[in-house]
């Protein structure tokens, strides 16, 4: 039976040429439907220069609106002006669905708001977890609960990703479908020659942020370096905390031990990760960390925090877990280094191979897409009256702001059918009076 091909628009804040997470699961998802003979676009905000239209590999084409990131890479929320250039992209490419990444992306937001507001059906996936009690993560949540009261479905990377998701937006958790992230085995693969075990070199690629644990490495180096001499660090990333990274090195005189790599463009991640022979991530929340795959492909052994999705990530002979706390993740360390002998690289990269591969994902995502195009049609009462089930307060302020919405598309509804009416009346009236009147110039007959 011949498969259904779509045209699906993904939409975030996170994109190349930044890179992350999510910046790979859409780019090497959107590679793989493209190859499934889907039509794909990426809309993103403009990065520096990069703005307008961009092609990258296998043609996809990618939109870098012509919008400044305004804090941690996300664009100004400006809701309402975002919608004539969403509509534009939506008619000129003929989308059939829309995918927004990340409940952070203000951009992926607004697209899936002015999306619906038009009929189409959208799907959205989380890639991480969020909190409940502190403010920030209180309006993340309900800003989540407002673009899902009428998502046609959403993905998560995880099983404790979809409890939370579903928690924090109250979706029906039969619309959560949990697809993980996957990893290119073709190009994460371990080193011809493995690199001598008579110095164990532990890397770390990560943000150097707090939520992915900058300050448990603080406080763990040191403690590994003096507890086993031939063990040296090697860390790649940037990030608010790298100076206080910079500053334990300093105090506990490790430079000779420690090396600060500074950010690492993902095509170079391979040649770091090859060099080592353990795999650190020290999160302290994570939906799925698509770091520790491409570890593990390489043939590293990881040790990781017991946090979020983590756990169903690896078999646990490939991963070591240890609770968020520096003396627990030291005890982790060495029992991974004691495990070093036993581990086979090529052994590693080959179960990797089987596990995880991104063309499972994208047929698996199509899977989604249909269910989202079977979601019966409704009418604006019943899309709308699903936003006053948000709160007391703010389900009647998201009624309004979608009422408003839906009024200022039908208004650039009216506007383009004035423009095409006039455009066609010039077509075909206007050269004829243009005639008209030079021939009356050239007879020296009046014209009105």
């Amino acid at each position: 039976m011949d498969r259904k091909k779509y045209r699906i628009m993904m939409v975030s804040d996170f994109f190349y040429p930044n890179f992350g997470g999510v910046e790979n699961h859409i780019y090497y998802l959107s590679q793989c439907l493209l190859k499934l003979e889907h039509k794909v676009v990426v809309v993103t905000h403009a990065y520096g220069n990069r703005s307008g239209v961009r092609y990258m590999t296998g043609g996809l084409k990618v939109y870098y609106v012509p919008w400044r990131p305004f804090v941690m890479q996300n664009s100004f929320p400006t809701l309402f002006p975002s919608l004539p250039i969403i509509r534009t992209i939506l008619i000129r490419e003929r989308i059939t669905i829309v995918h927004g990444h990340q409940a952070f992306s203000t951009l992926c937001h607004e697209a899936l708001m002015h999306s619906r507001t038009m009929g189409y059906r959208v799907v959205f996936t989380d890639h991480s977890l969020y909190g409940f009690s502190d403010a920030g993560s209180i309006h993340m949540n309900k800003v989540l609960q407002f673009t899902l009261a009428d998502v046609s479905q959403a993905i998560c990377v995880s099983h404790t990703s979809k409890e939370n998701t579903v928690l924090r937006s109250g979706l029906p958790p039969e619309k959560v479908f949990v697809i993980p992230n996957a990893v290119d085995t073709a190009m994460f693969k371990p080193a011809v020659v493995q690199p001598s075990r008579s110095e164990i070199v532990i890397v770390v690629i990560s943000r150097l942020v707090y939520r992915k644990g900058a300050d448990l490495l603080v406080e763990v180096i040191p403690d590994v370096c003096r507890l086993h001499p031939n063990v040296r660090f090697i860390v790649g990333g940037d990030g608010p905390k790298r100076v206080w990274l910079e500053e334990m090195r300093e105090k506990h005189s490790l430079q000779d031990r420690v090396e600060m790599l500074g950010a690492v463009p993902h095509a170079q991640v391979r040649s770091v990760l090859i060099s080592g022979h353990i795999f650190l991530n020290s999160s302290l929340t994570e939906a799925f960390c698509i770091a520790i795959l491409e570890a593990a492909s390489c043939g590293l052994l990881t040790v990781s925090t017991r946090v979020g999705g983590v756990p169903e990530v690896l078999p646990d002979d490939m991963i070591i877990l240890a609770e968020p706390d520096p003396g627990d993740m030291v005890l982790a360390i060495e029992r991974a280094i004691s495990m070093l002998p036993k581990v086979d690289p090529q052994v590693m990269h080959h179960r990797m191979r089987e596990l995880y591969n991104w063309h499972d994902v994208a047929k698996r995502t199509e899977i989604v897409y249909d269910r989202a195009l079977k979601c019966p049609n409704q009418n604006l009462f019943e899309r709308v009256s699903r936003y006053l089930y948000c709160g007391v307060w703010a389900g009647k302020l998201f009624f309004v702001v979608m009422i408003v919405d839906f009024l200022f598309w039908r208004l650039l509804e009216l506007w383009q059918f004035t423009i095409n009416t006039h455009n066609l009346f010039f077509f075909l009236f206007g050269s004829s009076l243009h005639c008209r009147f030079a021939i009356h110039l050239s007879l020296g007959v009046p014209t009105l």
